[in-house]
């Protein structure tokens, strides 16, 4: 080797390009029954590369490097996802520089500015995941909204539809004012918070006495239809069935009796208002309550409030009503309280519950197969904790809320009639044939202006990637997929929606096993958050100590049910390791070092023989240990053989053999080192696969080389 140390930054790029224009990440389509499949967890188009999708797709790059080595033909299927609010966000923010504004637009014209957006700058994330060194098959790469995965969701939707599984309905979703859309579970964020709880009194009807509840939202009293208490709380017993009094309102309500209701907190009395809170809304749904909407999309009071209230602010809205409380003397006192928020992830706007017309899809009845799939061991959680998480949440699975108030997405494929009638298809002509076979004339409609939850699409992600429905040559040979690597944060919210429709269209589960990563915090285990000021950036990382030493340090750290406590130290002592090893090669190279066909069976000196028995060992447990994604007792096996044993104890006692005068001893010796050498490469090579590469071709007349590219090489076999 010429140079005197190794510089990633100089090397990895052209190793890359290297590999692209020799296609070797591209998935053979031959036949074949040796096959190992991953598809991508699609990042965000607007995306940049961040700690967790670098750990993320490390480890998944190590599965298919390994399993390409050990011969099985890959597909590591990639894109992107068009993040329906995260892009109209970058977009609308890009527009607005240019003075440019949303409401100024029509819906094709914002469409066309994000087409435009993402052309110049929403695939950057894929070129950061080419600089860690991610082998996917980019000639396969695919987007949530091009052409085929469209087909796909359209005829997904249809189909639901048809078979009774989609249908829309008034309930209550998650909405956020600031966005004018709802948001799934996902997008919103609890927070703690300090406020108040309020202790009103409600006056019981014909008697005089009253009952006092306590809230957080007074503003929302303006829709309550009942107030509920525990059917076992004594203090409440002789009241249940009796009507009490809404102030402001004037308004007699039921007082019900309900479980929900806990008996050790507040006054053990709350007040119910179906239509602005989820647990209220299905208490509504046991006792037929009434449902009363006092919010419009802006959070602000609307005509099914007074006069005075109507068009305030709910926060306006809180204050006047508290006053006036105050005036009616029935507010009994005031407590600071600490209770949770819901905010909108994206918009940071506090979260209202609101009913709306939504499309939902019945995802009880889809959950039912998908549930037992898991239970049955088709599909494996690892680590195996992980399966709790999962029935926990698909057990007690709610309806589905697909639509979102958008216009960047899947455009909902239904079209309505003059009279409201609702006509699904495929596309407008198809809806047309329906919309003349119903009115018994040509009618003309309107195509429903909500697209669908961005989850939607990628729920279809490990098929319609392949070409479904088209029964593609791809989708027969690499669906099922064989693993899936995935964050325990979007086992809900992807996994388990995979799990549904896949089972739902294909008939078979998405893969077989699904590896669930842990988080990578800051060195002190706390979450990493702009706000802490505690954020690595992977991107840094790399420009500093190259990609592979931030891959080691990952993968060394990878342990199942462990989070990371990464700090930059640790990517600098696997930097060191990387020198460690360069110096190794060059001391080799100095003792010319070469592999001419010797038999390892026979070998005569105890030094040679002990590092041979040390290395099968290591060999043996890196093997089991990515097979059983224990990532992190792959890279500790490889980096104590490698530092400890081989570079530190062995090539120290080579140096006696080379000083000796027993020639077959050095020749044997000559070999066993290029043995050695050559294998622990190519079985750091799916770690490490920048540093391994370059060595292969630096070093290339001291090693055993089956192959031109490392990365076209095998795995080693068991040593006799």
């Amino acid at each position: 080797m010429q140079e005197k140390y190794y510089s990633p930054n100089s090397v990895e790029e052209k190793i890359y390009k290297d590999w692209e224009d020799q296609g070797a990440f591209i998935a053979p389509e031959r036949a074949s029954s040796n096959n190992y499949s991953i598809v991508i967890p699609p990042p965000n188009v607007t995306g940049n590369l961040h700690m967790g999708h670098a750990l993320n797709n490390t480890l998944q790059d190590i599965l298919v490097r390994f399993y390409r080595l050990n011969g099985k033909d890959v597909l590591w299927q990639p894109g992107t996802d068009h993040a329906g609010i995260a892009t109209e966000m970058v977009v609308e923010r890009e527009l607005k520089k240019k003075k440019i504004f949303k409401k100024d637009l029509s819906r094709e014209e914002f469409i066309n500015h994000v087409w435009e957006w993402k052309e110049q700058s929403g695939n950057q994330i894929i070129n950061q995941l080419k600089r860690l060194g991610c082998s996917c098959d980019w000639s396969r790469e695919r987007f949530t909204l091009d052409e085929g995965l469209s087909k796909a969701v359209k005829y997904v939707f249809v189909q639901l539809y048809n078979d009774g599984l989609i249908y829309k309905d008034k309930r209550l979703s998650n909405w956020d004012p600031k966005l004018k859309t709802t948001i799934s579970d996902l997008e919103v964020v609890q927070k703690e918070v300090t406020g108040s709880l309020w202790y009103i009194k409600y006056a019981i009807e014909n008697e005089d006495s009253s009952i006092v509840i306590a809230t957080t939202r007074p503003e929302t009293m303006l829709g309550d239809t009942a107030i509920a208490v525990h059917p076992e709380d004594e203090r409440y017993r002789d009241i249940i069935g009796k009507n009490a009094i809404l102030p402001i309102l004037n308004k007699s309500i039921p007082i019900i009796a309900d479980e929900y209701v806990k008996m050790d907190q507040g006054s053990g009395a709350v007040k119910i208002t179906p239509a602005h809170d989820f647990n209220d809304y299905e208490i509504g749904v046991r006792h037929n309550l009434e449902v009363i909407n006092i919010f419009n999309e802006n959070a602000e009071l609307n005509e099914n409030t007074p006069p005075n209230y109507q068009g305030l602010g709910r926060y306006d809205a809180r204050e006047m009503i508290i006053k006036e409380l105050e005036e009616l003397n029935v507010l009994e006192k005031t407590e600071e309280n600490e209770h949770t928020v819901p905010y909108g992830d994206r918009s940071g706007e506090v979260v209202e519950p609101w009913l709306t017309d939504q499309w939902f899809v019945d995802a009880k009845k889809l959950s039912i197969d998908a549930i037992q799939k898991v239970r049955d061991g088709t599909t494996k959680f690892i680590p195996k904790n992980w399966e709790k998480t999962y029935f926990e949440w698909m057990e007690n699975i709610q309806p589905w809320c697909v639509s979102r108030q958008l216009n960047w997405g899947h455009q909902i494929p239904a079209w309505y009639g003059p009279d409201g009638k609702v006509f699904v298809a495929t596309d407008e002509q198809k809806a047309a044939e329906l919309a003349k076979k119903y009115y018994q004339k040509e009618t003309e409609l309107t195509q429903e202006s909500d697209v669908l939850d961005t989850w939607f699409s990628s729920a279809l992600w490990p098929f319609s990637t392949m070409g479904w429905p088209d029964r593609t040559e791809i989708l027969k040979k690499y669906y099922p997929t064989s693993a899936l690597v995935t964050g325990f944060d979007i086992i809900f919210f992807w996994v388990a929606r995979m799990m549904m429709m896949g089972l739902y269209f294909t008939k078979e589960v998405p893969f077989s096993e699904v590896y669930v990563h842990a988080l990578v915090r800051d060195e002190k285990g706390q979450k990493m958050s702009k706000s802490k000021g505690n954020v690595i950036d992977p991107l840094l990382l790399m420009d500093e100590y190259g990609a592979d030493s931030l891959r080691m340090t990952l993968c060394s750290m990878a342990a199942q049910g462990r989070d990371i406590k990464l700090s930059k130290q640790r990517v600098e002592g696997y930097r060191n390791f990387l020198t460690k090893i360069w110096n190794a090669v060059k001391f080799c190279e100095m003792n010319e070092c070469r592999f001419d066909g010797m038999d390892t069976s026979k070998v005569k000196n105890i030094f040679n023989n002990w590092i041979l028995s040390e290395y099968e060992e290591c060999r043996a447990k890196t093997e089991i240990a990515i097979k059983e994604y224990k990532f992190n007792e792959a890279a500790n096996a490889l980096y104590k053989f490698t530092w400890n044993i081989f570079c530190d104890w062995y090539l120290e006692f080579t140096k006696i053999i080379y000083q000796s005068s027993n020639s077959e001893d050095i020749k044997e010796t000559k070999n066993v080192t290029s043995f050695i050498l050559s294998n622990t490469l190519v079985m750091l090579h799916p770690i490490i696969p920048f540093f391994t590469e370059h060595l292969w071709k630096e070093a290339a007349p001291i090693l055993i080389k089956s192959s031109e590219k490392i990365n076209q090489s095998k795995w080693p076999e068991k040593v006799n």
